[in-house]
């Protein structure tokens, strides 16, 4: 009878702990709840095959990645409902948990290894296997899983309402309000209602536009190609909900970044001529993609780099932790750990951590280099930045929602193939090898980037963490079989190269990077060094670096409308001298945030398979004329409005 009124987030999930005070989940820590059972573990498996292949279709097939966590939660929350399960909210996170790993995978492998068959179709001689696919997203997203849970405590725990975790708390709120039902899951549904459709008509109908630029003005236009200078700003409502949860502070950070970028950097290269290339002739967004980013990627490998320095006593707290508990000093006090802060034993961490490396490295040298010293440099290399930036994946996610995967592989694949060529591997085997690499690393980091969504989430519910962790490689093993089968298939059905190719642009764009790397030409150093002593400079100014080289990597139009969301949630919780009614209308924009979220989240899947099934609706001539600019200004104002008159209706509980 006590339970129904108090199932919800305490109201201190989200912010930080007074002193003295302590989180208490939804689900007590001192019962044992329904977690793993046939029902959550099979529709888990179910959720990952699924949503592998269509992530891996839809990615490759359309150019859109999805992140598969909040559709996966709805469909959870809907069975649950439909089966009349009681107190299926620990099961519905393990159904999340097990079958969000098919999106994290599926980047992983989607962003590197088609670069192969894209450089087979230039080199006749480069093979690929299913057996290359699938150990390569297997490894990674093993990797990912073991490095990251030694750092769990830290991020979900010890950091509690320090990051916003936007994704997170949206998957949460879809949990939570799927099992409360009432008066917490109504405006949760009207806004995902409300958010999906309104995302929905501008993807699938572009009845409006969906980004707002300075170009629909004159001058704008005149602006922009004399001085490169330009403003644009995505208006879907799934970016707005993403914003209003980072908040403001953050939201901030992000945008300037992106705005250096694109108003001062873009507008410096402008001036110039460089390779014989004058840029004075391109356009903003080509100076943008082919230049002005790879500033943005060396800041952000800096950004990992101060990271680790700063978390470095972190990480020793990790390792020294499991050196006690395999020298067995431990065992007296895991007894005592709450269920809800029990992870799986650092001795076991351990020694699959070996174990996973010497596979790797086994994998390395009989399956894509077959020189022992070069595939021990290989796993080195993978070894040690997957490790390392497993901190830095995890806090992007914690941040901003966005993992900066692509941005740290490009790195990676730029830094293997340098050391590759340096030890004499370097030709069609060095583009294979380092493609491999690569996917290995990407995965790890997707998978560590997704998996503390997946625990934080546990951790703000009530979840044991052990039994995530353990059931996340049932996921990893059957997203990375299926995404293997798919991608196969897929080059075998439609291609990579020629006519009616598959777009996948990631891997384009790697393929493109690796190449001439392998061939004995150059990369942009110059610009990675801007970046690196950018980032320098900005930690020393004390500017949290890493949100701000996100920014810069981030296309401009997916950052404004961060600050427009943080700016409804300053401007609603601020309104009255109340805290208690300012803590509920935050509540309630957080629900609001969430839907437009999960809505966008799932009408993008729907959009996206339609065009995919050659179901194409899109009105091209009017989507690109003025007309479409002005009312996409206005319907973005109409759903900003309504945003803030249902928050601002809110009443405080009684």
């Amino acid at each position: 009878m006590e339970k129904s009124p108090k199932l919800g987030l305490p109201e201190n999930a989200n912010r930080e702990l007074k002193p003295g005070e302590t989180y208490h989940p939804i689900l007590p820590a001192n019962k044992n709840i329904p977690e793993i059972s046939f029902y959550s573990v099979s529709w888990g498996i179910l959720m990952a095959v699924l949503f592998s292949a269509a992530a891996a279709y839809l990615g490759l097939k359309v150019g859109q990645v999805f992140e598969a966590a909040i559709p996966i939660a709805i469909i959870a929350v809907g069975l649950s409902s439909a089966t009349k399960r009681k107190n299926a909210l620990g099961e519905n996170v393990i159904i999340q948990s097990i079958g969000a790993s098919s999106g994290v995978i599926v980047a992983g492998a989607i962003f590197t290894l088609p670069a192969l068959y894209i450089l087979q179709a230039k080199y006749p001689e480069i093979t690929v296997s299913f057996m290359q696919v699938f150990l390569s997203s297997l490894l990674g997203g093993i990797l990912g899983i073991l490095f990251l849970i030694p750092f769990r405590k830290y991020f979900v725990s010890d950091m509690h309402g320090k990051y916003p975790f936007p994704e997170a708390t949206a998957t949460t709120q879809v949990l939570v309000s799927g099992e409360k039902g009432g008066s917490q899951a109504k405006p949760l549904m009207w806004a995902a209602a409300i958010g999906g459709l309104y995302d929905f008509v501008v993807a699938t109908f572009g009845t409006w536009s969906e980004t707002l630029t300075s170009r629909m003005i004159p001058w704008g236009e005149a602006v922009a190609q004399k001085v490169k200078m330009t403003f644009s700003i995505n208006t879907s409502s799934a970016v707005l909900g993403l914003g209003y949860i980072i908040g403001l502070k953050y939201s901030i950070i992000i945008c300037a970044g992106s705005l250096f970028v694109w108003w001062f950097i873009i507008p410096l290269l402008g001036m110039t001529t460089v390779d014989s290339v004058m840029l004075s002739q391109m356009d903003p967004d080509w100076i943008f993609s082919h230049y002005a980013r790879f500033i943005g990627i060396g800041a952000i490998a800096m950004a990992g780099v101060i990271g680790i320095v700063k978390s470095w006593s972190v990480i020793k707290s990790a390792v020294g932790l499991a050196g006690k508990e395999l020298g067995g000093k431990s065992k007296a006090i895991a007894k005592a750990i709450p269920r809800t802060e029990r992870d799986l034993s650092m001795k076991f961490i351990s020694i699959a951590i070996i174990a996973a490396l010497l596979i790797t490295l086994l994998f390395f040298y009989f399956g894509v280099i077959g020189n022992f010293f070069q595939a021990l440099i290989a796993f080195l290399v993978v070894a040690i930045i997957a490790f390392l930036f497993t901190t830095v994946a995890a806090n992007a996610i914690a941040i901003v929602g966005s993992n900066p995967v692509s941005g740290m592989t490009l790195m990676t694949l730029i830094i293997a193939s340098v050391i590759l060529v340096g030890v004499g591997l370097k030709g069609t085997s060095g583009m294979v090898a380092a493609m491999v690499i690569g996917g290995v690393v990407c995965t790890a980091l997707s998978m560590a980037g997704g998996f503390i969504t997946d625990l934080k989430i546990g951790y703000w519910i009530g979840n044991t963490p052990a039994k995530q962790e353990t059931w996340k490689f049932l996921g990893t093993l059957v997203s990375a079989a299926t995404v293997g089968g798919v991608i196969i298939i897929l080059n075998k059905t439609y291609g990579f190269t020629g006519e009616n190719a598959l777009v996948a642009p990631q891997a384009n764009a790697m393929a493109a990077v690796i190449e001439p790397l392998m061939m004995g030409q150059g990369a942009p150093w110059l610009l990675y060094g801007v970046g690196a002593v950018l980032a320098l400079l900005l930690n020393v100014l004390g500017v949290p670096v890493l949100a701000f080289a996100l920014g810069m990597f981030i296309p401009l139009p997916l950052n404004t409308p961060l600050v427009v969301g943080g700016l409804i949630n300053w401007f609603v919780t601020s309104r009255s001298k109340d805290a208690d009614l300012n803590t509920a209308r935050n509540e309630k924009g957080t629900l609001i945030a969430s839907g437009f979220i999960a809505g966008g989240a799932l009408m993008g899947v729907v959009s996206a398979a339609l065009k995919f099934a050659g179901i194409n609706w899109y009105q091209n001539l009017w989507a690109e004329t003025s007309g479409a600019a002005w009312l996409g200004l206005g319907m973005y104002i109409l759903i900003i409005s309504y945003f803030i008159w249902s928050v601002l209706k809110s009443k405080k509980a009684a």
